[in-house]
């Protein structure tokens, strides 16, 4: 009978084998929306951060059922055997068992379905997280077959992303409009010096067009269709171009289907309180400063990233409100990911950078 000494061994060659045909992943685990870097090969999936489950009866609880695109498809749609969850809630783990299922699927699509796979990952995360959740996170990523885990926080990523020098004695603010979180945070020399972190981002603007649709017109629109109309007419500057579009939903009412000719004032109106979190967030983080680093600020400016920041115009508002110049980086949206994908080729640097 092998001892336990030989078993062990048995594991870790396995693991060695499995670590040589395994390609490192770097993963942005947003609310939205979860995109997967892979080392050698740059980005290769960006999909929406839903999973579909259904009950299969037998008493052996939920069977995943559709992941990413195929099943933000089914959110709102799905009769009552099968449920479209979101296991990301405001930046970090809702639903433990249901992340794992993602993780594991964005793992397998990396590697070709490989099963034979024990990557070493590096996963965003907001500056905001508690070490509960941090646990949560890594163990979620090792059970989901990752041979060693690292936590990068996702404004920090975002900078390396953006091509700014993190480890340099210069101040660089950074501005991370996700999903569920706005992270805003002063770098230097590889940490960071001041942060704030919100839970606001695209999920609450979306939320606010959809409350301010049902007190308006007394219609009920969905989660997908306010995400459309944000990114179709909405505004956060007083002095941007009028546009309309039609928005379809339920009558409250009357409950039948209904249109409405929704412009794009009306939707600054909408997300005016959110915009107005996001601002304030910004000045607070400003207050905070040391007075040597806020001069490199006024010099460099503000970098703009997350997939939120494009909402129109809202650079402009910024700018307004700060007095500071305001930089959008060449591809908000996968900002982090790249930066974490960066970090993942310069080991010294992800050591550095990396939270304990």
């Amino acid at each position: 009978m092998p001892s336990h000494l030989a078993i062990e061994d048995a594991y870790m060659f396995t693991d060695l084998i499995a670590g040589l045909f395994s390609h490192d992943l770097a993963i942005d685990l947003g609310t939205a929306n979860t995109l997967v870097y892979v080392k050698g090969k740059g980005l290769i999936c960006s999909e929406p951060s839903v999973v579909a489950v259904v009950n299969d009866g037998n008493g052996r609880g939920d069977r995943v059922l559709a992941v990413g695109h195929d099943a933000k498809a089914m959110l709102g749609r799905t009769p009552s055997g099968i449920r479209a969850i979101r296991p990301i809630k405001d930046g970090v783990i809702a639903d433990f068992e249901i992340t794992e299922a993602m993780l594991r699927y964005f793992i397998q699509r990396a590697h070709k379905r490989g099963k034979m796979v024990r990557p070493r990952i590096v996963i965003c995360v907001p500056p905001c997280i508690t070490s509960v959740e941090k646990r949560a996170v890594r163990e979620s990523a090792l059970s989901a077959g990752a041979r060693e885990v690292y936590l990068i926080e996702e404004p920090m990523a975002a900078a390396i992303g953006a091509g700014l020098d993190v480890t340099a004695a210069t101040g660089n603010m950074v501005v991370d409009i996700g999903g569920g979180t706005t992270d805003v945070a002063v770098i230097s020399l590889s940490g960071i010096v001041t942060s704030r972190s919100i839970r606001t981002g695209g999920d609450k603007m979306d939320e606010a067009i959809i409350n301010y649709v049902k007190r308006k017109y007394n219609m009920l629109v969905g989660e997908r269709t306010a995400e459309q109309v944000k990114l179709t007419v909405g505004t956060a500057c007083v002095d941007a171009k009028t546009e309309v579009m039609d928005v379809k939903g339920r009558d409250l009412v009357a409950g039948i289907p209904k249109v409405v000719a929704a412009s794009s004032d009306e939707i600054r109106e909408a997300l005016v309180e959110p915009i107005h979190a996001i601002v304030e967030t910004v000045h607070l983080t400003l207050e905070k400063t040391p007075p040597e680093l806020a001069a490199d600020i006024v010099d460099r400016g503000i970098m703009l990233v997350g997939g939120g920041s494009l909402l129109r115009d809202l650079d402009v508002v910024l700018r307004q409100e700060t007095k500071l110049p305001i930089l959008r980086s060449d591809d908000p949206f996968t900002a982090v990911v790249h930066g974490a994908g960066a970090a993942l080729d310069n080991l010294p640097l992800l050591k550095d950078v990396a939270l304990d």
